[in-house]
């Protein structure tokens, strides 16, 4: 059964940073693409990153060369690290495999 579970989140300041961290069980995420998304009340869900089985990296243009994904193989672990946070980076964030997400983190950035 796959389960992920996201934490990290929590209330920053413009400029701040966090790292999201997504635990995965009932599958590697070393041979899975991971996927970062988030929603804010009221909109679907958009989606923020990707990282793939082979490692390459995508980003969307909102979070392009501020956000960084990774992955812990050993800790079977996929991060988002945000860096440089603006208020419209205020969303609840989840961690995806396929159709299967956990139950989020909410990453408020407020002054």
């Amino acid at each position: 059964e796959v389960q992920l579970v996201e934490s990290g989140g929590g209330l920053v300041q413009p400029g701040g940073s966090l790292r999201l961290s997504c635990a995965a069980s009932g599958f590697n995420v070393s041979s899975a693409s991971m996927n970062w998304h988030r929603q804010v009340p009221g909109k679907g869900l958009e989606w923020v990153s990707t990282i793939g089985s082979g490692g390459k990296m995508y980003y969307a243009d909102a979070v392009k060369g501020r956000f960084t994904i990774s992955r812990d193989n050993a800790k079977n672990t996929v991060y988002l690290q945000l860096d440089s946070l603006k208020t419209e980076d205020t969303a609840m964030y989840y961690c995806l495999k396929d159709a299967s997400r956990g139950q989020g983190t909410q990453v408020t950035v407020s002054s």
